[in-house]
């Protein structure tokens, strides 16, 4: 899926404050400016700190203008982020080194992902595990499954999530070096296309501590 401009330009923010490179209390450049800067109209703009509003980074004074947040919080929020590679994602959110690894194979489909996927059992889905550490430390690992002619998620017109603390499952909780007992933050997603069917299946684990907040953006119109 092509990454919206809003979405980038929020991202060089995101990363530029969390490296310090614009200091606690520093007012951001007005909308004019930044429109003219990054060659987008002033809608674009808007979106993209508003987004940078919804992570904490930044804080809205009126009349004065967008201003570097204090204490910036870690907030992860859907569904800019699946329009970001995971490289992107991280490196927006921290300065330290991030890898990020995928394991692609094609397996056969168990009843409950044939199901979900409208597939027959046994019939040869995707198999995509991502894992990413910062720093070396393991902070996400992935579990997608998706038809064989599904490329990406561009075909989706709805994005489901279901976030919860659970029990994480025996290799997340390997990668995520849980402790025994210890619950992680999942997020399980749901792709769909316009006509509902499921095109892509995601369950997400971090650790626990990892986000602030979870912010879910929707278009009520």
């Amino acid at each position: 899926m092509p990454e919206p401009a809003y979405v980038r330009i929020a991202g060089e923010y995101a990363r530029r404050i969390r490296a310090g490179e614009l200091p606690p209390g520093m007012q951001l450049p007005s909308h004019t400016e930044i429109a003219q800067r990054e060659g987008v109209s002033d809608i674009v703009v808007r979106k993209a700190l508003e987004l940078l509003l919804s992570q904490g980074l930044v804080r809205s004074v009126r009349r004065r203008g967008i201003f570097v947040a204090d204490r910036p919080n870690l907030v992860r929020v859907s569904p800019e982020r699946q329009m970001e590679t995971a490289e992107r994602t991280f490196q927006n959110e921290s300065d330290r080194d991030i890898q990020v690894e995928r394991e692609t194979e094609q397996i056969p489909a168990t009843s409950e992902l044939a199901e979900a996927l409208g597939l027959s059992v046994g019939e040869l889905i995707a198999h995509v595990i991502t894992r990413a550490t910062e720093d070396g430390r393991p902070i996400s690992v992935s579990d997608t499954y998706h038809p064989v002619d599904v490329a990406d998620v561009s075909g989706a017109d709805f994005l489901e999530e279901t976030i919860s603390d659970q029990l994480p499952t025996a290799p997340h909780a390997e990668w995520l070096r849980t402790p025994p007992g210890d619950l992680v933050k999942t997020v399980h997603q749901r792709f769909l296309s316009a006509n509902d069917r499921i095109i892509m299946i995601s369950d997400v684990s971090y650790p626990r501590d990892r986000y602030d907040a979870f912010v879910f953006r929707m278009a009520l119109k």
